[in-house]
Parts: C-alpha cells; structure tokens; sequence
C-alpha cells in the first residue's frame, strides 16, 4: 500500500510539474561539520545548482562558519558566503553574504522539530551592467525529522525529514519565498551520511511569481570525536 501511494505521489508531482510547462532542476550540496570543542562546531558547505538545465550547473555557492553549541538543543551560528549565478554560460550576478542564525531543537518521542530563525544581509554586484545593491532578508525554518529504523539518528540509521521555510525582505513585495521539502537520509557510520529528497521553491516578485522544481542529493560529513556525538542533517539551505 505504501509502495503504491509513493508511486502516486510521484506521478501526480511529475505531471504537475510538465503541465505548468517546468522542469526539474538539480541541487547538489557537500557540508562539514567540525566539533573541535564541547561547545563550538566549525561549518562549512558547497553547492552546484543546474537550475535552467539539471546536468549544467549555473550556480554555485560556498559558505561557512561558526556555531556555539549554547545547550545541546540550542545552537547560535554566525556565517559567511559567496553565491554566485551563470545565465547562458556568462556571469550574471555575485553576491556576499552574512548572517545571524539561531537553531532551536524541540524533541517529542523520536520526532525532532528543529526551529532556524536567521537574518541576513547581503550585498550584489551585477557585472553585465556594474551595478551594485544590498538587501536584507529574515528566514524562518521548521524541521521535522525522524530516524525510522531506530529510537535516534546513529550509524546505520535511516531517516525521513519534511520541512517549510519562509522567507522575507524590507522591499516588496516582504513575502519573497517559500520552501517546502521532503525526503530521506541515511547515516552510513560516523563520518558520513547522505541525504536526498524533492525541494518546490515559490518564488514572489513584482514581475511575477515562479515555481522551481529541484531534486536534491547532499553528502554530509561529521568530524566529532567526544562520545556525545550528535549527526547535523542541515538540509537544502
């Protein structure tokens, strides 16, 4: 039954998809996380996007920083990163940003709700007409994730997590996406895991709304060498 339901979905998922004249498009992603204290984690990640085409990236990001872990369900985080974007093979926009980030983790049984508020502030360059801009941006995520084959997240655990995030801007329209995600993971030992779902990204503008389609593959690598170790699963970000 639930075989088939999953066969359903996903063809219901596809063919919504092609009857709005969209694509998929591919989001690839490899994070480290390094606990080289009790209480402070280094992290980092890189991304490869094909977003207008799936097997031709035209974006890419990398990005990194450092958290405190405050207790062992709340972790503030500061970042940094640059994003840059491709249209047809040419640089088309370049981007800096910063970020205040605070991750609250709520458990209940084996499900984990994980609360991520961040601020951010970004600053563009767009080289094809040498123009400069900034933005502000406040994101709020909620996370929920379950290990299905044990009571916690270990080696040899297969997990399942869904999440909704929602963005704003100080411009209009404030409401500027939404994301909304689902899928699978899996902790092969203690260093590595991977993790791979469907991501649909709405996004809001004056020129008009858009639907972004992406399947998503992450590899995951944790460096943590106390005995209270905890697997970090930080999703499409």
């Amino acid at each position: 039954m639930k075989k088939w339901f999953f066969i359903l979905l996903l063809s219901f998922l596809f063919s919504n998809v092609s009857a709005q004249n969209e694509h998929i498009s591919s989001f690839n992603a490899l994070t480290v996380t390094y606990k080289f204290h009790p209480k402070f984690f280094l992290y980092g990640e890189g991304q490869l996007r094909g977003i207008e085409d799936y097997s031709y990236p035209d974006y890419y990001e990398i990005k990194g920083g450092i958290g405190y872990n405050l207790t062992k369900n709340h972790k503030p985080f500061i970042g940094i990163g640059r994003y840059v974007t491709y249209k047809s093979h040419s640089l088309d926009k370049e981007e800096f940003r910063v970020w205040l980030q605070d991750v609250i983790d709520l458990k209940s049984g084996k499900f984990k709700f994980e609360n991520r508020f961040r601020a951010e502030k970004s600053w563009f360059y767009d080289p094809q007409k040498d123009l400069h801009s900034d933005r502000y941006r406040f994101r709020y995520r909620l996370n929920i994730s379950v290990p299905l084959n044990s009571e916690s997240v270990k080696p040899g655990t297969v997990f399942a997590n869904v999440y909704d995030e929602i963005f704003f801007v100080t411009e209009k329209p404030s409401f500027a996406r939404n994301r909304v995600y689902g899928g699978i993971g899996y902790q092969i030992d203690e260093n590595f895991g991977i993790a791979s779902g469907y991501l649909w990204q709405r996004e809001f503008a004056k020129s008009g709304n858009k639907n972004l389609h992406f399947l998503y593959l992450a590899l995951n690598l944790t460096i943590d060498d106390s005995d209270d170790k905890n697997y970090n699963f930080p999703g499409a970000d």
